[in-house]
């Protein structure tokens, strides 16, 4: 009865936990901040690396297959990790031309 009790208490959030989650809700912009933070950088980065391997490994993979259908399927992969590293890479270049004032 006892251990019944205690797992029902670990189930239910306290007062104080639901007080704490509502306190840790982000604000959501309608347009991106101007600035771009040390880890926003340091994300992008990463998505950029990340989309970058993916697209050289779908590649790879790709021409190694024999298989037309998963073959077609890798390519297209492939090319889905491109359009996304050049979607970032244009944001990024979009925000680094609106930040740099005109003379």
């Amino acid at each position: 009865m006892d251990q019944m009790q205690g797992m029902q208490n670990q189930q239910q959030p306290s007062g104080m936990q639901n007080q704490m989650g509502g306190q840790q809700q982000q604000m959501t912009y309608q347009t991106p901040p101007p600035i771009i933070t040390t880890k926003d950088h340091l994300y992008l980065n990463d998505m950029l690396s990340w989309n970058l391997l993916a697209m050289k490994k779908a590649h790879f993979f790709a021409e190694q297959c024999q298989d037309q259908e998963i073959k077609s399927v890798l390519e297209k992969t492939g090319q889905m990790h491109q359009r996304h590293y050049q979607k970032i890479l244009s944001h990024l270049q979009t925000q680094q031309q609106q930040s740099i004032p005109m003379q």
